[in-house]
């Protein structure tokens, strides 16, 4: 059993208006020296098999058929092998 950890970003081409507030809510706190801020989002998705080419392959599969919009999105994961 393998568990993928999945980051989506938006490409460094998209604006990214959530980052926007985030940076000028930290430089209002004092927090002057970020430069940029990008969100993104974080998934965990157990999969159900042995083979580590299987969970890799399906973990690509998730990721450009549903959880990441190619267009505008970057996408990395990493599988950990589950006891």
């Amino acid at each position: 059993m393998y568990k993928a950890i999945i980051t989506v970003t938006l490409k460094e081409s998209v604006l990214d208006p959530q980052g926007v507030a985030v940076k000028g809510s930290l430089h209002s706190l004092g927090f002057t020296t970020v430069q940029d801020v990008r969100i993104g989002k974080q998934l965990e998705v157990t999969i159900d098999t042995a083979e580590r080419e299987q969970a890799q392959q399906q973990t690509e599969e998730f990721c450009q058929k549903l959880l990441a919009n190619p267009v505008i999105e970057n996408y990395r994961y990493q599988l950990e092998e589950m006891n």
